[in-house]
């Protein structure tokens, strides 16, 4: 065995994607399932679960606390242990991938609520979830997805998604400080624009070449660019690392991201 195959082996360990129907969740766990780990595929799309292979497909609604506790129950149950989680799922509502994110008077109820449900909460349901078994094993890797979006204010998102985002950064730092002493650790994953469906649907040509003028590469990512980082966090080779939050974005966070000019009269 070569030393990077032993650093980032994770031959056997017992791995929960959530939001792994599509985008960044699939890579995620098709990645881990290719190099020997036991995955556990959760998604809400069961139709979009049939499509993955070498993967245990479980139906699972994140905003959904007391499922959640059930799935990953279920896990531990039918494999002694839970190495690592990624909470993923995710979804965008409100502003679409061509228009500005609009004002703050203008966003829908229904829209920020159900993307608060998904993106904050039941996040926040996983982690707690996932520590549980993890603190008896006194050990464990929580990985949330977050989004540059959280990090700074971003024109093309809803105001529901940056809040949300924002607040799921702050929730890996105070669990990565909480749980640090059961040796679990929680990190971030902080993408820029990539080429996903979470919007609805993949980007199109108008939309696409948007995105790609806000990154510094000049374009968007591909969710197979993540399977590097995805490894780590689920290998030893990421052992003395917590509480950080690592953006892949092409360096979107160097570029400034503005608004059209307001139209005359509002």
């Amino acid at each position: 065995m070569s030393i990077a195959d032993e650093v980032f082996d994770v031959t056997g360990t017992v791995v929960l994607v959530t939001g792994a129907g599509s985008g960044l969740g699939r890579s995620i766990a098709e990645t881990l399932a290719g190099c020997g780990a036991t995955v556990i595929a959760a998604d809400r799309d069961e139709a979009r679960l049939k499509q993955l292979h070498d993967v245990d497909a479980l139906p699972l609604d994140v905003s959904d606390a007391a499922a959640v506790e059930d799935a990953v129950s279920d896990v531990v149950r039918r494999h002694g242990r839970l190495d690592t989680v990624f909470a993923n799922a995710g979804i965008a509502r409100g502003a679409g991938l061509t228009q500005p994110a609009g004002s703050v008077d203008a966003f829908e109820l229904d829209d920020w609520h159900a993307l608060l449900e998904v993106n904050l909460h039941g996040v926040a349901h996983t982690v707690r979830a996932a520590a549980r078994p993890m603190k008896r094993q006194r050990s464990g890797s929580i990985v949330v997805t977050a989004s540059t979006a959280g990090l700074r204010a971003d024109p093309f998102v809803s105001y529901s998604y940056v809040v949300a985002k924002a607040g799921v950064v702050n929730l890996v730092r105070q669990a990565a400080l909480d749980l640090a002493r059961w040796r679990i650790r929680v990190n971030a994953i902080a993408p820029g624009p990539f080429k996903t469906n979470i919007g609805g649907g993949e980007p199109n040509a108008e939309a696409e070449a948007r995105w790609g003028a806000s990154v510094a590469l000049g374009r968007m990512g591909d969710p197979r660019e993540l399977r590097g980082l995805a490894l780590l966090f689920a290998s030893g080779a990421s052992s003395f690392v917590t509480g950080s939050v690592y953006a892949v974005d092409g360096g979107a966070l160097l570029q400034s991201m503005a608004l059209d000019p307001a139209p005359e009269g509002t």
